[in-house]
């Protein structure tokens, strides 16, 4: 019976020890970016497909690995015609690069919610690496489904012309374009 009980607690210690997959549930997440239009006011978009997955194997995602990917047809600033010109190949070119991803590579925590996210980011065929933040908003569970929860938010900002988007000067749209994602992950 010792045996047993032993080999049961090795197995269940060894067990929690692998990596949890967390899904993104698109219903409570947005992936989108702000622009600065002639040096005056700023332009939201938001990506309408997109999927994401964090992989962790500890309760504080401190080992945690995010995965995104997005539709790049699927943009949207609520104007159909800066829309049509997002997909056309001096900006994201949709047609020759229709997803972007971004997959990190390391996380650091900073404190009780705060860490710091690398990673690789593709964009119109050029990856580069990039740093955002990322705030663990917190943990839960889902009222339906009684399952583990997360929500987090990343933030940063980008050089679009480093990725080859969009040749304008920076006085019509801005070089530097902030990130922002929130999403609502419930475990596998």
């Amino acid at each position: 019976m010792k045996k047993i009980a032993i080999l049961s607690l090795v197995m269940f210690v060894s067990l929690s020890t692998f990596a949890q997959k967390w899904n993104v549930d698109k219903s409570h997440s947005k992936l989108g970016f702000t622009v600065t239009h002639l040096l005056i006011s700023e332009v939201d978009g938001n990506f309408k497909k997109f999927d994401a997955t964090v992989t962790s194997s500890k309760d504080d995602f401190t080992d945690a690995v995010f995965d995104i990917t997005a539709d790049v047809s699927s943009v949207s600033t609520d104007n159909e015609m800066r829309d049509g010109h997002l997909r056309k190949p001096d900006m994201f070119d949709a047609e020759k690069f229709p997803t972007f991803t971004f997959k990190s590579t390391s996380i650091k925590k900073i404190d009780a919610k705060k860490f710091k996210l690398d990673g690789n980011l593709t964009l119109k065929g050029v990856t580069k690496p990039v740093t955002f933040d990322l705030t663990l908003n917190g943990v839960g569970k889902n009222m339906r489904t009684q399952k583990p929860i997360a929500g987090f938010k990343l933030t940063g900002t980008i050089k679009r012309t480093d990725f080859g988007v969009g040749g304008m000067p920076d006085s019509v749209v801005s070089e530097n374009i902030e990130v922002r994602a929130v999403g609502e992950f419930g475990k596998e």
